[in-house]
């Protein structure tokens, strides 16, 4: 921790610049979903707007984390508990899309089959 007014003066500054690199950042996010000659492509959301959004995107949690957070400062601890988050994460978004893509769609082709005779009264 810094216990000088140097010290103190100096992380003042620090956080002043990547509350302004964050600013920034949301300016850029926000025109890239806004500024129509900024969307690359056909009109709407592509692969590219995607990951050009998930970059800025990226890079602000990364800054927040670091410096707001104190995480550039942990010991090895905190990556392990962060890398297995993460991993987790992905194993259940795997999951979610595995479900999408998923050809067997038993409640829909039943109602396409017995063509709603399920639904009527006896």
């Amino acid at each position: 921790m810094a216990d000088s007014p140097e010290e103190i003066a100096k992380h003042k500054k620090l956080y002043a610049a990547i509350g302004i690199w964050l600013l920034v950042f949301s300016c850029v996010a926000l025109a890239l979903g806004k500024i129509t000659w900024l969307d690359f492509g056909p009109p709407g959301a592509t692969w590219e707007d995607i990951l050009i959004g998930l970059s800025v995107s990226v890079v602000k949690a990364s800054l927040v984390a670091l410096i707001f957070m104190h995480l550039n400062h942990e010991k090895g601890l905190i990556y392990k508990t962060l890398l297995f988050t993460f991993l987790f994460f992905l194993g259940l978004m795997s999951l979610t899309l595995f479900a999408l893509a998923d050809p067997i769609r038993e409640s829909f082709d039943t109602l396409n089959t017995v063509k709603g005779m399920l639904n009527r009264p006896n």
